[in-house]
């Protein structure tokens, strides 16, 4: 969130930050966006309360910044189909894993104990399947014999932070949208994520 923030400074980026909502009251990002002059709020849900009516509280906050793109960042709730529906190819999410491969948590040690010769990230379009919407980048890095689920997740930081808000400028000036089920870039379904080496783009 830092990331998209600190990257909406500049100009060519063509995006801002109108707003960060989070599920925990003691989510750091709060602190950050306050800190960085974002407005940020807590919407945090009662196990007694019907996901649909947090859903629904959750989805008047968002449209109250009237945005043209959600970016989850952190956000560790499950969405259900009709709150995806609602905002559907509005929503992107950054996931630590090279999907398909490792969907859901603890992506760092699944790829320690598969002998991985890579790990990365996905920036992805949210469907209603967890982690299972059409991909838009990734980022490679090398599993090395010294790494650990700690590096990894250090490296792997380093690559969300660049990868995420370069899906978000893409989709700010319109190169990207979703359709049929697909990620389009410059009006080309991409046939697989673009690949980002550390440097440019593939």
């Amino acid at each position: 969130m830092r990331a998209l923030v600190e990257r909406s400074a500049d100009p060519s980026m063509g995006y801002q930050v109108a707003g960060v909502l989070s599920d925990r009251l003691q989510a750091a990002g709060l602190k950050v966006a306050a800190d960085l002059g974002i407005p940020a709020t807590a919407l945090v849900p009662d196990d007694a309360v019907p996901r649909a009516h947090y859903e629904a509280a959750l989805a008047t906050a968002i449209d109250e910044f009237t945005p043209s793109l959600i970016a989850l960042a952190g956000f560790m709730r499950i969405l259900s189909a009709p709150f995806v529906a609602r905002y559907a190819g509005r929503i992107l999410n950054i996931h630590p894993s090279l999907l398909p491969n490792y969907p859901g948590l603890d992506t760092h040690r699944r790829v320690l104990e598969a002998h991985e010769a890579e790990h990365g990230a996905t920036v992805h379009f949210v469907t209603e399947e967890l982690d299972g919407g059409p991909p838009i980048i990734q980022g490679r890095i090398h599993v090395g014999p010294e790494d650990d689920a700690g590096s990894l997740e250090a490296r792997v930081h380093v690559l969300e932070h660049r990868i995420y808000p370069l899906a978000v400028h893409w989709y700010c000036t319109g190169r990207l949208r979703y359709s049929a089920g697909r990620a389009w870039l410059d009006g080309k379904a991409l046939s697989g994520p673009v690949h980002y080496d550390g440097t440019e783009v593939h």
